[in-house]
């Protein structure tokens, strides 16, 4: 083989993997979103075969610090605002590369037997365990941990030791599907997947930041057709219907 054909092969071959990698999509995503953007990747990948979106779910903290530390994500959602701006502030993205996703509600949830009770903040005093992911990396506990302040109850319930934290909101909504807490709290869109578990209250909005998911192009998806096309894509009418199909609120 003549080193012109040699250096020709390997071309191609670097160009067809280059071709390979933009192709492909790291999607880090939050993990109450999880079964929403699952859906929304099925339905993306009918319409745009050739691209593979890998999801990774979690807490939004988590996410955001395996970002930073260089794990591979093209887009990141998260369930606050606070992570999106931790990662700008790294200079993982530009400013222009964010926009609102989806939009949240709190509530508490536990078992059917515990909404004959009349709870609210001021009484979860009463119950022995319960769930809250943690405030450091979970929005929702972060979320949870606003209003039980502003209610005057956080410090009673963790001096009593009555919270159970957890590694994301997800699993506080098993804990509480398990009855293995009195009361868990999650998002709106997680209470209505539990089948064991019931709202026993909604928090109101007014005790906690406004519940918004923002959406994150980093740098390495800028340079990343394939995931500039699917962050568009991602604010399109057809993914905000499914959006709002698990329960969320989008803009329009």
């Amino acid at each position: 083989m003549s080193w012109n054909v040699f250096f020709t092969t390997l071309l191609l071959h670097l160009c067809s993997a280059a071709a390979l990698q933009a192709e492909t999509v790291h999607l880090s995503v939050a993990a109450s979103m999880t079964d929403a953007c699952k859906e929304i990747i099925t339905a993306y990948a009918v319409k745009q075969p050739e691209t593979k979106v890998l999801p990774n779910f979690g807490a939004s903290g988590g996410l955001a610090k395996q970002i930073e530390q260089g794990a591979p994500a093209d887009i990141f959602i998260s369930a606050s605002t606070e992570w999106v701006k931790y990662l700008l502030e790294k200079q993982l993205a530009g400013q222009e590369a964010s926009r609102i996703f989806a939009f949240n509600s709190l509530v508490f949830i536990g078992s059917p037997k515990a909404a004959e009770t009349d709870l609210d903040l001021n009484k979860l005093s009463t119950l022995d365990r319960i769930a809250i992911g943690n405030p450091n990396n979970v929005p929702a506990g972060q979320y949870a941990k606003q209003a039980l302040e502003r209610a005057g109850t956080y410090a009673a319930l963790e001096q009593g030791k009555k919270l159970a934290l957890t590694d994301d909101v997800r699993q506080a909504l098993m804990y509480a599907e398990q009855g293995e807490v009195d009361g868990a709290f999650v998002y709106k869109t997680d209470a209505q997947l539990a089948k064991n578990a019931k709202i026993l209250f909604t928090v109101a909005d007014t005790l906690h930041d406004k519940i918004t998911s923002p959406m994150l192009l980093t740098a390495s998806g800028a340079k990343n057709e394939a995931a500039k096309a699917f962050f568009e894509y991602l604010a399109s009418a057809e993914a905000k219907a499914v959006l709002e199909k698990y329960g969320f609120e989008v803009e329009r």
